[in-house]
C-alpha cells in the first residue's frame, strides 16, 4: 500500500478503522502520519446510510475516539471539531473495507451504502470524486458480486498477490 503510486501523490486520505476480520490499517494510518499527509476516518449514522469522513489529528487520537454498538471506533456524534473532508479540499484517495469482490471492481459492502452514498457526495464536490482503492484477503476474490443501479465500482482492489 505504501508504495502504491496513488498513494504516494495522495495528500488527503480517507481510511477505515480495522474490524477484527478486514485487512488492518493501523500501520497505514500510522504511515500517513509518518508522511505528512492528512487522515480522514468514517462517521456512520445509524438507522440511514449518512456517513462523513472526519479528520484525524494524529494516530494516537483514535485511543479518544467512541466505541459503537457495531464495535467501531468512530468520532462521536457531537464531535463537532474535526474538519469533515467535503467541507475542506475534498480527498484524493479512499481506501475502502468489503466483504466480497470482483475483479471488476464491484465490491460487496455490508449493506447500508455508506460508502456508495459518500462517493455520490464527494461527486458533487469541485475536487470531484478521489481514486478508490478497496483492501481485501484473496480470499475474498470472487468470480463476481452482485450490484444495484446505486452500487459505485471500485477503481482498484489491492489483495495479496494481485
Amino acid at each position: 500500500v505504501i508504495c502504491h503510486p496513488k498513494y504516494k501523490e495522495s495528500k488527503r486520505i480517507a481510511i477505515f478503522l480495522s474490524m477484527p476480520d478486514e485487512v488492518q490499517t493501523e500501520e497505514i494510518i500510522k504511515d500517513i502520519f509518518k508522511q505528512g499527509k492528512e487522515c480522514f476516518i468514517p462517521r456512520y449514522k445509524p438507522q440511514s446510510n449518512h456517513m462523513d469522513m472526519l479528520k484525524l489529528s494524529s494516530a494516537e487520537d483514535i485511543s479518544s475516539l467512541a466505541l459503537t454498538s457495531w464495535n467501531i471506533l468512530q468520532p462521536s456524534d457531537d464531535d463537532s471539531t474535526r474538519e469533515e473532508a467535503l467541507d475542506g479540499g475534498g480527498l484524493d484517495l479512499i481506501f475502502m473495507p468489503g466483504l466480497g469482490f470482483d475483479k471488476k471492481g464491484n465490491r460487496l459492502g455490508r449493506g447500508k451504502g455508506y460508502y456508495d452514498t459518500y462517493l455520490e457526495r464527494c461527486m458533487k464536490h469541485p475536487r470531484g470524486k478521489p481514486y478508490t482503492i478497496a483492501l481485501a484477503f484473496r480470499e475474498q476474490i470472487c468470480e463476481s458480486v452482485p450490484v444495484t443501479e446505486n452500487d459505485v465500482p471500485v477503481d482498484e482492489i489491492l489483495y495479496e498477490d494481485c
